[in-house]
């Protein structure tokens, strides 16, 4: 009875194994799987139009109807000139900070790179963060190494005599 239990367990372990879904960093979920009712603001009341084929083709992160100018708006929001918004990448009074940044050269492929680098990480860090009997996040196992305790961090920088007004003394 004993061997049964035992290979039924190591049988069941071996199969799981064979699972082809690719391996997840955090494990989000949402227990209520509710409507998410902050997920959409529009800035002006939501209208139905006179006809349907009038309407412009959705592209993410483009104008519609009810946000002509997104990230104007968001510049407007933050303090910014709305009006000095351009469709480059960086607004042509950004040369400046744009050549101090890169004067050590850039990689255009960043995005990519650290992907791939973070990827390897996680898997020599989280050799075993695949062998799950329950729902568990092991982010916080994988990168506990990286993670900076902000209470040590400010009392450090106390001891040196640097001010830190962002976490007041208790």
């Amino acid at each position: 009875m004993r061997y049964a239990v035992v290979f039924g367990i190591i049988g069941s372990m071996m199969l799981s194994a064979c699972s082809d879904t690719p391996p997840k960093l955090r494990d989000l979920y949402d227990p209520y799987a509710g409507p998410e009712e902050f997920a959409i603001s529009p800035n002006l009341e939501l209208e139905m139009p006179q006809d349907l084929a009038s309407l412009p083709t959705p592209t993410p992160g483009g104008n519609n109807l009810t946000d002509p100018n997104p990230k104007g708006d968001a510049i407007a929001l933050l303090g910014g000139d709305p009006n000095r918004v351009t469709t480059s990448r960086s607004g042509a009074s950004d040369g400046a900070l744009w050549t101090y940044a890169t004067r050590f050269g850039f990689d255009p492929n960043i995005r990519e790179t650290v992907s791939e680098e973070d990827r390897r990480f996680r898997l020599i860090q989280g050799r075993f963060s695949q062998i799950k009997l329950f729902r568990v996040d092991r982010y916080n196992q994988i990168y506990r190494r990286q993670t900076l305790d902000a209470k040590k961090e400010v009392q450090r920088w106390r001891e040196r005599g640097v001010s830190t007004p962002s976490m007041p003394a208790n």
